[in-house]
């Protein structure tokens, strides 16, 4: 077993050693960057990122030593970790627990912070540790995505709209990011809305949604925001796209149209399937 068969590999298929290889490559400072790279972006699976794994990406991204290429990928390569902790928390009454303790955690985003306010440290590594961080957010990334937002830098910004999925309270820079010329910018910014489920998006996704122009990528995630957003007004626009000769786009449209059927009924005042026999269920 070697790194590119990991690769080529289900992770749900990787043998029980899989982890050692990844973190002796980590490790190792005389390996070509090549592996290197491709071994930081496999220990970013959550199937193998455990306390060992996260504290050799940690100290790669907090090494002068190391390139800034890779000091930018390992700082990503932690973002799925942190987000699962986020989200299974360490409660320790929960059957499922996170694969990283509460310690490394801590020390992931305290470093983490300290890095991001550290102006020696280069702006791509910089840029990638905000993205990673906000995936379990924290009291500062408010003020540090707004300062990323307000800049002339376009990578900055781009960075910024990609963690306003992420970090509530920016509705107004979200819209404002929509009608970026940028198109990466105007894909973060359709995936923030209907993250926030934005409801003065809806023109903007709608308009791409019936767009014969639109980008595919731009367009697969405008029918997830769909969904979110109107799932009413856009269960029509979304039957429409279910019909396309492309499969990708007809079946995210698919998936996303039982999903807004599944918010419409979910949401109706007047749905009154749910009765006292309802209740005595549970």
């Amino acid at each position: 077993m070697n790194l590119k068969t990991l690769k080529d590999t289900p992770p749900w298929d990787w043998p029980e050693d899989a982890g050692t290889l990844i973190i002796q490559t980590l490790a190792d400072s005389q390996a070509k960057q090549s592996e290197r790279l491709l071994a930081i972006e496999l220990a970013g699976n959550t199937v193998v990122l455990d306390d060992k794994i996260a504290d050799a990406l940690l100290a790669i991204v907090g090494s002068s030593d190391e390139s800034e290429s890779l000091r930018a990928r390992a700082a990503i390569s932690l973002g799925p970790g942190l987000e699962e902790a986020d989200i299974e928390g360490f409660d320790e009454d929960d059957i499922e627990e996170p694969r990283l303790s509460q310690k490394t955690f801590d020390a992931i985003q305290k470093t983490f912070r300290s890095l991001f306010h550290d102006a020696r440290v280069p702006k791509e590594v910089r840029r990638k540790i905000l993205e990673a961080s906000v995936r379990s957010p924290q009291d500062w990334h408010a003020a540090a995505v707004r300062g990323a937002y307000a800049g002339d830098d376009e990578e900055w910004r781009l960075t910024a709209v990609f963690c306003m999925r992420y970090v509530k309270g920016f509705e107004d820079q979200i819209l404002e990011a929509l009608e970026s010329g940028d198109s990466e910018v105007q894909y973060e910014a359709v995936r923030a809305a209907g993250e926030w489920e934005v409801d003065g998006a809806w023109p903007h996704i709608a308009d791409l949604l019936t767009a014969v122009d639109t980008d595919k990528v731009l367009l697969l995630a405008a029918i997830d925001a769909a969904a979110a957003i109107r799932p009413d007004d856009a269960s029509g626009i979304l039957g429409v796209l279910g019909d396309s000769d492309d499969e990708d786009i007809a079946e995210a449209a698919m998936e996303a149209l039982s999903m807004a059927e599944g918010e419409s009924d979910w949401d109706d005042p007047d749905d009154d399937e749910y009765d006292e026999e309802d209740e005595e269920d549970f």
